[in-house]
């Protein structure tokens, strides 16, 4: 237990097989040895052969059967137990013990108990010292070592504590005695087995080329198609396949016309009906150059797409100015910022994108946030400290309710005053998410668009020892007024128009141009 979480107090109850509670007693977990500390003095009076011994953990109770005598017992696991401790007895040993302990009361009046007391005492030396030559059938494996690994930080980080109604300590015993961890591979699947317990699809073990992938995706770029993919959410849960969140502008998926709300129904004749996101990715990306057919349901339409891997850019960040129609050279400003994923490099991207605008007297900003299906949690909450002065940005829940508090004192803030608005679609997910309910509950912007994703769960990635790592859902996320918006999603103040386009150069002509049919006023955009 090197290394875990302080270890949680169990209680013991004693009962006779037919007759009213006879005492308790309080005890710490340790592996192999569980050591016991009364808590009471043991009133029963005489006690009969048979009884059962609750162990009341997290809420759950479950007995075994165990004999009595006095202060001393036996249980079906074979550990002997006693006013100071207990200990594990060779099955050799077993049987002897147990008929010694179920005819005492006949030796008592024969023998004196001091010497029923002494070839106990003779016998729990021999079943500690047997238990000691053969502690290397207890000795731990490199494998085991790395199962324990994924185990204990799933233990420490995992958001639901009851883990899916299970005693993950007992999973953890019953696992290293019954699965086979002999090769690496084998060590994995246990791993994996483990993990599928807890039915959270974004819960997952990663090996060492999915971690390293993971990570690179997270920093420069990754070599694919360009798709973001998720579970179908409200109107698409009916659909039989995965839906696309967003599609890297310029990718190969983009240029193919697949867009937001699309389903994926066969990755090269492969039905993605019961297939996990994490695998569909894998399929996604591959060698640059390779091709990956796809089968895309469009609204009504099913369309076949023959695709090209290449390498896909995630610069986080594009802006440029939209220079109103009005007012000649002192016409207004508006400054428009793109930003498509929440990588490593997002929020010096903003910041410095904020900057250059203002050198050329920009005087309000756009935050474009569609088919942005997030990235990293504290870059969401980074980017929401360029703009807010002040306030609560996101509240991390548990189980238990909230446990943390993200919020911002103004010290970081770049651009608190300038009007700001901001565009969201159902591509917008995740960190997206949370930066929208920022800035919207905060009442910093207006938000335009339609209700955004929908993800409202937190995960991060544990790198393990020899290179793997499993993704882990710690907590779920509440907007600063407290909505949850799992599978909800963020709601904006007001629509766009329908032909209102995605792309930084045809936005400003929608500013720009009265006649357009995307057209939006800039008042209405800046009005609070």
């Amino acid at each position: 237990m090197n290394g875990s979480r302080r270890n949680p107090i169990i209680s013991f109850k004693v009962l006779s097989w037919n007759s009213l509670y006879s005492g308790s007693n309080k005890s710490r977990v340790y592996h192999p040895i569980l050591c016991l500390k009364r808590s009471g003095n043991d009133n029963s009076g005489s006690c009969s052969p048979s009884c059962y011994i609750e162990q009341m953990y997290r809420n759950r109770m479950f007995s075994q059967p165990i004999r009595r005598c006095k202060k001393i017992f036996i249980d079906k696991q074979s550990l002997l137990v006693i006013q100071n401790g207990l200990a594990f007895i060779p099955r050799k040993f077993k049987s002897s013990l147990r008929k010694t302990l179920k005819h005492s009361e006949l030796f008592k009046s024969i023998v004196p108990e001091i010497f029923v007391r002494s070839c106990i005492g003779l016998m729990l030396v021999m079943a500690v010292n047997a238990a000691v030559v053969k502690a290397p059938s207890f000795a731990l494996t490199e494998e085991n070592l790395l199962f324990l690994e994924a185990w204990r930080t799933i233990d420490r980080a995992y958001i639901d504590k009851t883990f899916n109604g299970q005693s993950w300590f007992r999973y953890r015993e019953d696992a290293l005695r019954n699965e086979p961890m002999n090769t690496r591979q084998e060590t994995y699947a246990a791993i994996k087995k483990m993990l599928a317990t807890l039915n959270d699809p974004f819960t997952r073990f990663l090996e060492p080329e999915k971690f390293k992938s993971l990570r690179s995706g997270t920093q420069n770029a990754l070599t694919g198609v360009g798709l973001s993919i998720g579970y179908p959410l409200g109107k698409n849960e009916s659909a039989s396949g995965l839906v696309v969140i967003s599609a890297s502008p310029g990718g190969p998926a983009n240029r193919a016309g697949i867009s937001s709300g699309d389903i994926i129904l066969q990755i090269d004749n492969t039905s993605t009906e019961n297939m996990g996101i994490y695998d569909a990715a894998e399929r996604l990306q591959g060698p640059e150059g390779s091709g990956v057919e796809l089968t895309v349901l469009h609204g009504s339409e099913r369309r076949q797409l023959p695709l090209i891997r290449e390498k896909v850019s995630l610069n986080p960040v594009k802006s440029r100015i939209c220079k109103l129609p009005t007012g000649g050279d002192d016409a207004p400003l508006i400054g428009y910022i793109k930003l498509s994923t929440f990588n490593q490099n997002a929020s010096g991207a903003v910041r410095e994108a904020i900057e250059t605008l203002r050198k050329n007297n920009v005087k309000a900003f756009v935050l474009d946030l569609r088919d942005n299906s997030g990235g990293l949690f504290p870059e969401g909450v980074e980017i929401a400290k360029i703009w807010l002065d002040k306030g609560v940005i996101v509240y991390i829940c548990d189980s238990r309710g909230v446990r943390d508090i993200y919020d911002t004192d103004g010290s970081n803030v770049v651009a608190a005053s300038e009007p700001l608005a901001v565009l969201v679609n159902k591509g917008t997910a995740s960190a997206s998410e949370i930066l929208a309910g920022a800035l919207k509950d905060n009442k910093r912007a207006q938000l335009f668009g339609e209700p955004t994703y929908g993800k409202g769960k937190i995960q991060s990635v544990f790198q393990l020892s020899d290179g793997s790592g499993v993704a882990v859902t710690v907590a779920r996320y509440e907007t600063p007024a407290h909505n949850d918006i799992d599978k909800v999603g963020v709601t904006p103040d007001h629509p766009l128009p329908a032909s209102f386009p995605k792309d930084d150069e045809s936005f400003c002509n929608c500013l720009q141009n009265p006649a357009a049919a995307c057209h939006i006023d800039r008042v209405e955009l800046f009005s609070k």
